[in-house]
């Protein structure tokens, strides 16, 4: 993906009323928002256990799992475009999702890349419920780049990595949705979960996009125009980027939050602060990037938001391990693909229960 905008940020404030008569209440008030002050951990924890407990049931979502799915596309090695260990993953993605009850939909098309090259890439969808007429679009790219140009070492700028967290944590914890919504049906609602191929392959840093607006997002680009089903729609969607990495924090994708879905945005940002992931969810503007839901909005006007690591304050938009060869199971953490996880699965359950 590729980076772009910034702004934001909200405060709150309080009143209190001084009433002579209640001078004994007045002091006990006083005494307990000063204890609040003094142990806002444990307080916002009782809020947020209290608040959850309203939520939809839903399935726990099992971050050792998607850990698993992680590590297993990179064994099959970099999964790039053109080459065998990219048609095995895609082989066995299709057959994850088809053991989860999903019917399978595999979109071969030709892309060419900013150099020229051309690439036999597919997109695979997975549909749950087909004949529903609520959907909820799912998504996330499994392709790798190609190369690491953002390496430190100028020795292997020019040769792929792992793609762990870029590709595979997005598809990690999607393959453990599906597995949920296998075990615990979720009744009438339909979702959609889209692995989109030739995300990745994009301009080398530095290098200007030719004969094109960009060449990043070109499995979303085709799909956006040759949808798999005609005249598909979904009530919204959502797309996973980047979201597996030790100590990741997701503020609003600014386009997301400014132009596409503020109010989906504001859904799932809820969500997870009532599930006790708020410090991952800051409610932050960060910058606006584009990625898979680019041409998802506009393109099929399907409002879909963008949950993707940002930095804020930093002349960095990813993490240091961004296209560089630092991008491997060690920058995965559990933690970090439970929060985005579990999050996704409350909304799909909350969506089902009509809340």
């Amino acid at each position: 993906m590729a980076s772009l905008s910034k702004t934001l940020t909200t405060e709150l404030t309080g009143l209190m009323k001084n009433n002579p008569t209640l001078w004994l209440a007045a002091l006990l008030l006083a005494a307990a928002t000063q204890a609040c002050r003094q142990k806002p951990a444990a307080t916002e924890t009782v809020a947020t256990e209290t608040a959850a407990r309203a939520l939809a049931p839903a399935p726990v979502f099992n971050a050792d799992s998607a850990y698993a799915f992680v590590q297993k596309q990179v064994d099959f090695g970099p999964r790039i475009p053109n080459t065998a260990a990219h048609r095995r993953a895609g082989d066995w993605l299709a057959a994850r999702l088809k053991s989860y009850g999903f019917s399978v939909t595999e979109q071969k098309f030709d892309a060419r890349a900013y150099d020229g090259t051309v690439l036999k890439a597919r997109n695979l969808i997975g549909s749950l419920n087909p004949a529903a007429s609520k959907r909820i679009l799912l998504a996330a790219h499994w392709d790798t780049r190609p190369f690491a140009d953002k390496d430190p070492d100028p020795r292997y700028k020019d040769k792929p990595f792992d793609g762990a967290n870029d590709g595979g944590s997005g598809v990690g914890v999607l393959l453990e949705v599906a597995r949920l919504l296998h075990e615990k049906p979720i009744g009438n609602l339909g979702v959609d979960i889209i692995f989109f191929d030739a995300e990745d392959w994009g301009e080398k840093e530095g290098v200007q996009p030719t004969g094109q607006d960009s060449h990043w997002a070109l499995g979303s680009q085709y799909w956006a125009k040759n949808p798999h089903q005609a005249g598909y729609s979904a009530y919204y969607g959502i797309l996973l980027d980047l979201v597996g990495a030790r100590g990741a924090t997701f503020p609003f994708e600014g386009f997301s939050a400014e132009r596409y879905a503020p109010e989906i945005v504001r859904k799932v940002w809820d969500t997870a602060a009532r599930l006790g992931h708020g410090s991952r969810f800051p409610q932050v503007q960060g910058p606006g990037i584009l990625d898979d839901h680019t041409a998802v909005n506009e393109v099929l006007h399907i409002p879909m938001i963008d949950i993707v690591e940002l930095k804020i304050g930093n002349d960095k938009t990813f993490g240091d391990y961004h296209h560089t060869h630092a991008d491997n199971m060690q920058v995965i953490d559990r933690q970090t693909l439970r929060a985005v996880g579990q999050t996704v699965v409350q909304v799909l359950y909350n969506e089902a229960a009509g809340q």
